[in-house]
């Protein structure tokens, strides 16, 4: 950590003080885009008032956050609520400083492993090397990726408990890459019982503690389990209840809210007729867990890191109440595969479709809900093509790492009959 690290921390921090103190605050943590069923700040609220007040806050359908969570925020939310915007912001930035380091730490062990692996490189493949200019620049474009993008500045600003979640996040791949098996677990199994969806990096989290381990594979998988039932316990030893398993991991299975949000979901089962119900809703819910988790895991089983990037980003598309915050983590880890993106081919159109859809998302919903000039089917689209452009990104980014893979070994070059070959990806 250098002068520069702190300065971007402060510049960051500026920004988003500066912009909760303005009406845009009040006005993101109303929009659809960011604020969701489960990470509003106004159902968090809502919740703590009632646990303070003796009342089971999972008795109705409005507050859908882990109990622990609402305990610990408890006397903040109660007591200092003043203090509220500052604490958000300085949990952002500890996200970013982790983010930070985890890419120093990463970029070291690439480093590490090219030494052992240089002699069986092709010799024009200096440029898809990492070199120790890599140990500045890419953590460098990561901690400027999370603490100037947009997205993660607003769903700072407008207070969402996505601030949270991309905090555990980062402490889980911080800790991955630090090779520190117990905090993986516990946070692992604190945010799946929390908001289910990140189970799926129960994979990455195997390949670094159990690769080719049969039995290291399930006693890890025994201890995941142990310790989500502990969480489990202590949860309800915060509400004397077992409610919160409906009220959290019930109401994200069963996608009990129809409202809009930038994810596939809501219209869907909004048109759905009800016979039909069950049978997509587990549909989509495989699409969103573990329909992908086996090829990619077989795939990626040397990129522990690469995976759990490409999982967090299928969760911040395909799950139920997905929002831009979950997108602009996901995009602040893109920097650790600089050498890919010679490869990546469709940056343009990933650009085009997010610049757009992005602005478009406000416009049609304003037409939609406030002039009655527009219907769901405007706003759905918009959120179909953003959803769009993340997969395009997706595979651009796992079909640029497979072709680095393939040059390193092969040459940038490949000569056939005294002609340059073509490569194709099929």
């Amino acid at each position: 950590m250098d002068a520069k690290f702190f300065k971007l921390l402060l510049l960051g921090g500026a920004v988003r003080f500066y912009f909760v103190r303005t009406p845009l605050a009040s006005l993101i943590s109303d929009r659809v885009e960011f604020a969701t069923p489960l990470n509003s700040q106004k159902r968090m609220k809502e919740g703590i008032y009632l646990l303070d007040q003796g009342i089971d806050p999972y008795s109705g359908d409005l507050v859908h956050e882990s109990p622990l969570v609402l305990k610990a925020l408890s006397g903040l939310f109660l007591n200092f609520p003043q203090w509220l915007p500052l604490i958000y912001i300085l949990l952002d930035l500890l996200t970013g400083a982790l983010l930070y380091n985890l890419s120093v730490r990463f970029v070291k062990q690439k480093l590490q492993k090219q030494r052992l692996e240089r002699k069986n490189y092709a010799k024009d493949t200096e440029q898809l090397q990492y070199n120790d200019d890599d140990n500045y620049d890419i953590p460098e474009l990561v901690l400027i990726a999370y603490l100037f993008n947009p997205l993660t500045v607003l769903s700072c600003i407008g207070l969402t408990s996505t601030v949270l979640s991309n905090l555990f996040l980062a402490l889980f791949l911080y800790f991955l890459t630090k090779g520190l098996l117990l905090p993986c677990i516990v946070l692992l199994a604190f945010e799946t019982v929390r908001s289910l969806y990140p189970i799926v990096l129960m994979a990455p989290l195997l390949l670094v503690f159990a690769r080719r381990s049969l039995i290291g594979g399930v006693m890890l998988s025994l201890l995941f389990a142990i310790a989500c039932v502990i969480i489990a316990a202590a949860s309800y030893l915060v509400l004397h209840s077992w409610s919160f398993l409906d009220g959290t991991l019930g109401f994200i299975f069963y996608f009990r809210d129809l409202q809009p949000n930038i994810g596939l979901f809501w219209y869907f089962f909004t048109e759905m007729f009800e016979h039909f119900r069950t049978m997509f809703l587990i549909t989509f819910q495989l699409n969103a867990t573990v329909l992908y988790l086996v090829p990619l895991s077989l795939k990626l089983r040397k990129e522990p890191l690469l995976l759990a990037t490409v999982l967090v980003a299928l969760m911040a598309v395909f799950r139920a109440y997905p929002s831009l915050g979950d997108v602009g983590f996901y995009l602040a880890l893109l920097p650790l595969w600089k050498r890919c993106w010679k490869y990546m081919a469709h940056g343009f159109v990933v650009f085009t479709f997010f610049m757009v859809t992005l602005s478009m998302m406000g416009a049609l919903w304003h037409l939609w809900i406030y002039a009655g000039s527009a219907n769901a089917n405007f706003y759905f689209g918009a959120t179909l093509a953003f959803s769009t452009g993340q997969i395009f990104l997706i595979t651009d980014l796992l079909f640029a790492h497979v072709k680095r893979e393939f040059c390193l070994y092969n040459g940038q070059k490949i000569m056939i009959d005294g002609e340059e070959a073509r490569i194709l990806l099929k």
